[in-house]
């Protein structure tokens, strides 16, 4: 007992502590560079790096793969072979009247060099189309090959850019998403995102909207685009929505020079509620000539020809 008590008069750390109130005030020293700060858009980039250096894919959600899809008839199967539109097999109907719109869909099929030529009596043609009209002429369109949403901004910043990408939110017209790869493609974005449903695929329709910009232009699929947005907003990319009611004018948007996510909706309802809730900003596209609104593919355009001027 007498040794405890002369113990406990000692000074110095006490029994628990660990030394835990010196080591509390030492400082945590400098800010580690973005490369290596865990959770950050550069952090997640440099890690895709890597792993596509080893040749490793990780599995992720989202992206995947859209189902093949027919082209039928004499003037769509010629307007999609000259448009570059991906595909696998042309089916040719035997003993098929051979015109003028017929011979040219062959010749451009012939030059690609990679598409089969089938020939196939008419019944297994209109088997194959469940008995549309395919005057003869049934073009195989491959599935379309989406990206994931990480994917784009990864990309961006391995060219050493800040992240330029468009989001669709209910637009259901494929035209429309064609138009809108072919703004990004001019523009230098890089790339579109759409959700999983109730959206627009790309479908032979998109790809020959896009005239060709598809083939170098990703568009990434998301299960759930609210929350890809949200990964998004937590990489440090800001996310603009653009609405007939928005708080600012587009051109009054400081953040079209940074890393930044445009979202479109439809023509009709705009951006729904969720989509419009998760935006950081909600802006206007002026128009003095007093139009309601503008479709996706024009939206898109103005917006991203500004934020292109602004990065010049």
């Amino acid at each position: 007992m007498a040794n405890n008590r002369r113990m406990s008069g000692k000074k110095g750390a006490q029994v628990g502590s660990g030394g835990q109130r010196r080591r509390g005030l030492e400082g945590k020293g400098p800010t580690p560079p973005a490369e290596m700060r865990k959770g950050h858009a550069k952090q997640r980039a440099a890690a895709a790096k890597v792993r596509r250096a080893k040749g490793r894919t990780p599995q992720r959600k989202g992206g995947g793969r859209s189902s093949s899809e027919l082209v039928v008839g004499r003037n769509p199967v010629y307007e999609a072979l000259r448009e570059g539109v991906p595909a696998t097999t042309l089916y040719v109907q035997q003993f098929i009247d051979n015109d003028e719109r017929v011979r040219e869909a062959l010749q451009l099929a012939a030059e690609r060099g990679n598409i089969n030529l089938m020939e196939a009596p008419r019944p297994e043609l209109d088997r194959m189309t469940n008995g549309l009209n395919h005057q003869g002429l049934v073009l195989q369109v491959p599935p379309y090959e989406y990206a994931h949403p990480e994917d784009l901004p990864a990309a961006a910043y391995d060219k050493g850019e800040d992240p330029l990408i468009v989001a669709l939110d209910g637009v259901t017209d494929p035209r429309n998403l064609g138009a809108v790869v072919r703004s990004v493609s001019a523009f230098g974005g890089h790339g579109v995102v759409v959700p999983e449903r109730r959206s627009a695929g790309m479908s032979a329709g998109a790809w020959k909207t896009s005239a060709g910009t598809a083939a170098r232009t990703p568009v990434a699929r998301a299960t759930n685009l609210t929350r890809a947005l949200e990964q998004y907003k937590k990489a440090g990319i800001t996310v603009v929505g653009l609405a007939a009611d928005g708080e600012a004018e587009v051109g009054d948007l400081p953040a079209l020079s940074g890393p930044v996510v445009i979202v479109v909706g439809s023509e009709g309802k705009g951006l729904s509620r969720l989509v419009g809730e998760t935006c950081d900003h909600r802006v206007r596209i002026p128009m003095p000539g007093g139009a309601e609104s503008l479709n996706a593919g024009v939206a898109a355009g103005v917006v991203l020809y500004e934020a292109s001027r602004r990065r010049s």
